[in-house]
């Protein structure tokens, strides 16, 4: 493993550690518990070597009434254990649910690719993986597994052919145990990844359903879909064979192991060499002894689903570190400044945007204009900090991005991105992303400024309407005067807009540049990413890229002049090539 990897490692043990209190009590109960697992033995080997030989009726009520009692006090160690495991694993899981979450949103947010293994929200169910691990009888199981040579030990005291005879199968199973990891582990691999692509493929289709069945494509989507489903029902199949013949395997032997005691005793017993008692007292005590070894071959799979998702948990921390506690700087005002960029999407070596430089002042709306894949994307989601730069510097009232706070820049900068999502809550909630207490009038002020306001109360209960309710009635225009009123939530000195008019209509458009204007005139800036020229109506200046490069940068007039007057250049000299063709 890489030095990288260990620091997610690292950052595992460290929230294990502090929950280290939980796991001592554990152990300690589980000292009692295993303590108390010879009552069942001992009562065997007193019934039998005392009761029985004796014949009184007194010892053996005097016997039962002692092992009721003890069995009552290993219950309530037990149960406690139990109780004590399950909050282990959820204390674990509170512990690392927000570091998870934000490097999960911001490991999502920077890669376009989703990884078979830590795609779509997997490393969240890989934690929750993990809660289920320690608070599950197999967690318990290791606590109990430490007490078997004990238990051994013990059979060996009773007669030493016994104690060999209980080692080598304990030996046997413990071998079956490896064997079982290394069989299984490739088969239970591919099985996971290919049960991941089927269900991702079926999430896909779901949310694309209103195309699929517009389009007549039902039939060939469920045809793709059942190949991967059953890709992954033969994995599957194969992977819980594999298990299962360690499984039946290691559960036989075991019941055998304790016959074959059995056996063994009744011959020591012919030769005069133990009592009736030992002879069940040491079949009891094996299949004691064998118990926690054989709930780990049973439950194999369940280890290496654990053991993955450890891994997967630990690859991502690593991947993100942890961000560190900025300083609060005052609030910025609207100048920013963007020096030689270079960007390159994450996990790519082709820089999309290469020796960028522009200047934006307060009262400022700038245009971003050129052909698809000149960068324009790329340039939005540099300055709103989603992507790092591979060159260059970015500030933001002189201060670079990097030392704000993500969360506090976001305030700061409002962004309207390419491709628009409502989450699940009400309208009012989504415009005030998502916060669980919000002021209302910032909100409707909000709105107001993206002259969605008597859209929204057009709605079946205004503001506090639920977005899923409404989410397929809703236009694309819109859902997109909803998004630009999140964006303008909180008053941000600066504005991103990337393609904002795509759905808008007339109206719409309109209200945009009535939005551009309030902004310009409060002292905040804009900068907008455009195809359609009535989104840079607004705009002061235009920049002009291609190929991720700077082509053209200044006052929007003499930017639109120069090009309709290279337009007329070239329609002349394609016309006098026409021409003299003919000729």
């Amino acid at each position: 493993m890489s030095d990288d990897y260990s620091i997610g490692q690292s950052e595992l043990r460290d929230a294990k550690s502090d929950l280290r209190g939980l796991v001592w009590t554990a152990a300690f109960f589980s000292v009692f518990v295993n303590i108390l697992m010879l009552t069942g033995p001992l009562f065997m080997l007193q019934t039998y070597d005392r009761v029985l030989s004796t014949k009184s009726e007194p010892t053996l009520l005097a016997l039962l009434a002692i092992v009721a009692f003890l069995f009552l006090i290993m219950g309530v160690l037990d149960w406690s254990r139990s109780r004590l495991l399950t909050r282990l694993g959820a204390n674990f899981q509170d512990r690392l649910d927000k570091r998870v979450f934000q490097a999960m949103l911001k490991k999502s947010s920077t890669d376009h690719e989703v990884d078979e293994n830590t795609g779509s929200g997997q490393q969240l169910r890989d934690l929750e993986a993990m809660r289920r691990f320690y608070g599950s009888p197999l967690f318990a199981a290791l606590f109990d597994a430490p007490f078997a040579p004990i238990f051994l030990i013990g059979l060996s005291l009773f007669h030493p052919y016994i104690g060999m005879f209980a080692f080598a199968g304990g030996m046997i199973l413990i071998l079956t145990a490896v064997a079982n990891q290394y069989v299984t582990k490739t088969s239970s691999v591919k099985s996971a990844v290919a049960s991941y692509k089927s269900d991702r493929y079926c999430d896909q289709l779901q949310n694309e359903a209103e195309t699929i069945r517009s389009l007549g494509m039902q039939s060939n989507a469920f045809a793709k879909w059942a190949e991967a489903r059953k890709r992954a029902l033969e994995q599957n199949v194969r992977a819980s064979d594999l298990g299962g013949n360690f499984s039946v395997l290691s559960r036989v032997f075991r019941l055998f192991l304790q016959s074959a005691t059995l056996g063994l005793g009744a011959w020591l017993v012919l030769q005069g060499e133990i009592t009736p008692g030992v002879m069940i007292a040491s079949s009891i005590l094996l299949g004691r002894a064998l118990a926690p070894v054989e709930t780990v071959v049973n439950q194999w799979g369940a280890v290496q689903r654990t053991k993955r998702a450890w891994e997967n948990l630990a690859s991502l921390l690593s991947e993100i570190p942890e961000e560190r506690s900025l300083i609060d700087l005052p609030r910025p005002g609207a100048r920013l400044k963007v020096q030689q960029i270079t960007v390159m999407p994450p996990k790519s070596t082709v820089s999309t945007l290469k020796k960028v430089s522009l200047e934006i002042e307060p009262g400022m709306a700038v245009g971003v204009i050129g052909p698809s894949g000149s960068g324009k994307s790329t340039l939005a989601r540099a300055i709103t900090g989603l992507w790092p730069l591979a060159g260059g510097k970015i500030t933001l009232d002189g201060a670079p991005l990097h030392q704000y706070d993500p969360e506090t820049l976001a305030q700061y900068i409002g962004y309207l991105p390419q491709r628009v999502t409502l989450f699940d809550g009400t309208v009012a909630e989504n415009i005030a992303r998502l916060a669980q207490s919000f002021d209302s009038a910032r909100v409707v002020a909000a709105a107001r400024k993206a002259a969605a306001h008597e859209m929204i109360l057009g709605l079946p209960q205004g503001y506090n309407t639920p977005v899923h309710t409404i989410g397929t009635q809703l236009s694309g225009g819109q859902i997109q005067r909803i998004a630009l009123a999140r964006a303008l939530f909180g008053d941000p000195v600066f504005l991103v807009l990337d393609e904002p008019n795509s759905n808008l209509d007339n109206e719409g458009s309109m209200a945009l540049n009535e939005a551009v204007v309030a902004m310009k005139e409060a002292g905040g800036a804009v900068l907008i990413m455009a195809h359609r020229p009535a989104a840079i109506k607004e705009c002061d200046y235009l920049l002009v890229l291609e190929n991720g490069l700077v082509k053209a940068w200044g006052p929007r007039e003499k930017i639109m002049s120069e090009m309709l007057s290279n337009v007329r250049v070239i329609r002349k000299t394609v016309a006098t090539s026409a021409g003299g063709g003919l000729a």
